[in-house]
C-alpha cells in the first residue's frame, strides 16, 4: 500500500546503528520489570495514592520515564528520520543522551522510593538535561522534514508539550528540596496533562499515522481530517493548561475535555478506516492491546472531567492514573513494541544479506502470549484493587504484572539471540 511504500522507501539508508534504538528499548524492558517490583514494595498505599514520595510514586515514574519516554525517544529517533526523510546527523548524540538519561531515571526513581530528596534532585537534573538534548535533536529533525505533514504536526505539538512539561517537572522536583518554581497544585495538574495527553499522547497519535497503516498494510489516513484532529488536541491542551493554572477552571476544564473528545474521536475514526481498508486483517495480540489502549484513552476523558469538577471519591485519582498511564499509554506502547521490535531488527539484519530474516522469524510468540495474558489480568486486578481499596488485590495485580514483564523480557532476549544467530525458526 502507499503508506507502507512511502515510509519504507530508502529507509535503510536513514537507519541509526542498531545499538542506538535497541539500548533504549532494552532499558525500557528492565524498567518495566522494576516498576511492578516498586508497586509490590508498598502495595497497601497504592489504591488510595494521591501523591507524595514513596514507592508508588517511584513505580509511576518507572513506567512514565523508564518505559514510556524511554521508548518514545528510541522509537522517534529511529522512525521520524525515516518518515521525514531527514536523517540524524551523528549517532553519537542519541547514544550520549541514553548514557545521561538512563542513570538519571534510575537515580530519580530510587530517590522517590527511599525517599532521598538529594538523590531525587540529582537524578531529576540528569533527566532534565537529557530531555533538553532530545528536544534539540527532535527540533532539528522536524525542521528539515520533507513529507508526512500529519506526523510532523503531531511532532511539533509533542515538542512544545515536552518543553512545558520539563518546566513543570523542574518545579515539582524543586519543591522536594524547598525550591519550587510555582505552586504545587497548579504544577501537578499541568504536569499530568502535558505528560500523558501532551508529549506522550501527541507522539503516540502522530506515530500511529506511520505504524498503523504500515502494519495493517492500509492506506494513510486523509491529511485534512488528521490535521484537524491534531489541531483539536492542541486546543484541548492549551485550555487544560490554563484551567490547571486556575483560570476559570469550572468553564475551561469541560471545554478542554470536549475538545479532547473530538480530537480522540476523529483520530480513532481515522484509525478504524485504515484498519478496515488494510490488506492484513488479523493483526494478533499486538493490535488487541492497541484497541484496548484506545478504549482506555476514551474512558479517561469523562473521568478527567469528573475529577476536575470535584468527584467525591478518593479512589478517582488513582483510577484515572491507572486508565491513563497503564490502560492507555503503557498498553499502547507494549502493543506497538510487539511488532516494532522484530520489524526494526529485521530491517537492520537486512543490511548486506540476500535473504534477511523476516520479523516473524525473529519474534517469539509464546512469551508474548504470556505477557498479553498477564498484562490484561494485572491492569484489571489493579482496577478492582482501587474499587475495593484492597492491598491484597494490589499485590496480586503487581505480582502478575511482574510475571508478564519477565515474559516480555524473555521475548526481547530471544529476539536479540535470533538476530545474532541468523534467525532460527520460531518455537
Amino acid at each position: 500500500m502507499v503508506a507502507a511504500g512511502v515510509f519504507l522507501a530508502g529507509a535503510k539508508s536513514r537507519l541509526l546503528p542498531m545499538s542506538v534504538p535497541f539500548r533504549y528499548f532494552g532499558a525500557a524492558v528492565v524498567f518495566h520489570g522494576l516498576a511492578w517490583l516498586a508497586l509490590l514494595a508498598d502495595a497497601g498505599r497504592w489504591p488510595r495514592f494521591a501523591g507524595g514520595l514513596g514507592w508508588p510514586l517511584a513505580a509511576l515514574h518507572l513506567v512514565t520515564l523508564g518505559v514510556l519516554v524511554m521508548c518514545a525517544i528510541g522509537a522517534s529517533l529511529q522512525l521520524l528520520p525515516v518518515a521525514t526523510r531527514q536523517p540524524i546527523g551523528d549517532a553519537r548524540w542519541p547514544a550520549a543522551i541514553w548514557w545521561l538519561y538512563t542513570p538519571g531515571v534510575a537515580a530519580l526513581t530510587l530517590g522517590m522510593g527511599l525517599p532521598s530528596p538529594p538523590l531525587l534532585a540529582l537524578g531529576g537534573g540528569a533527566v532534565l538535561l537529557a530531555l533538553v538534548g532530545y528536544a534539540a535533536l527532535l527540533a532539528v529533525n522536524l525542521r528539515g522534514a520533507r513529507g508526512m505533514p500529519v506526523v510532523v504536526a503531531h511532532g511539533w505539538g509533542a515538542w512544545v508539550a515536552l518543553l512545558l512539561l520539563l518546566a513543570t517537572a523542574a518545579s515539582l522536583v524543586g519543591g522536594y528540596v524547598d525550591r519550587p518554581l510555582w505552586a504545587r497544585p497548579a504544577a501537578l495538574a499541568q504536569h499530568l496533562t502535558l505528560a500523558a495527553y501532551g508529549f506522550m499522547g501527541l507522539l503516540a497519535l502522530g506515530l500511529s499515522h506511520i505504524l498503523v497503516p504500515m502494519f495493517a498494510l492500509g492506506p494513510a489516513p486523509a491529511v485534512r481530517p488528521a490535521l484537524a484532529s491534531c489541531a483539536l488536541a492542541g486546543v484541548a491542551l492549551v485550555v487544560a493548561v490554563a484551567a490547571g493554572a486556575g483560570v476559570a477552571p469550572h468553564w475551561l476544564w469541560p471545554a478542554a475535555v470536549a475538545a479532547g473528545a473530538l480530537a480522540v474521536g476523529a483520530h480513532l475514526w481515522l484509525m478504524r478506516q485504515c484498519l478496515r481498508a488494510g490488506l492484513r486483517r488479523e493483526l494478533g495480540p499486538s493490535f488487541r492491546l492497541v484497541r484496548a489502549a484506545w478504549a482506555a484513552l476514551a474512558l479517561s476523558l469523562p473521568l478527567a472531567l469528573a475529577l476536575a469538577l470535584g468527584l467525591p471519591w478518593d479512589g478517582a485519582l488513582p483510577l484515572f492514573g491507572l486508565l491513563l498511564i497503564a490502560g492507555w499509554l503503557l498498553t499502547f506502547v507494549l502493543g506497538i513494541l510487539y511488532r516494532v521490535l522484530p520489524f526494526l531488527a529485521s530491517m537492520h539484519a537486512a543490511r548486506g544479506q540476500l535473504r534477511p530474516p523476516t520479523p516473524s522469524a525473529l519474534s517469539a510468540p509464546r512469551p508474548l502470549r504470556w505477557h498479553f495474558t498477564c498484562h490484561g489480568i494485572a491492569v484489571g486486578t489493579l482496577a478492582l484493587a482501587i474499587v475495593f481499596d484492597s492491598a491484597q488485590l494490589t499485590l496480586l495485580g503487581a505480582g502478575v504484572g511482574a510475571v508478564g514483564a519477565v515474559a516480555f523480557a524473555v521475548h526481547f532476549v530471544i529476539l536479540l539471540q535470533r538476530l545474532r544467530a541468523g534467525a532460527a525458526p520460531p518455537t
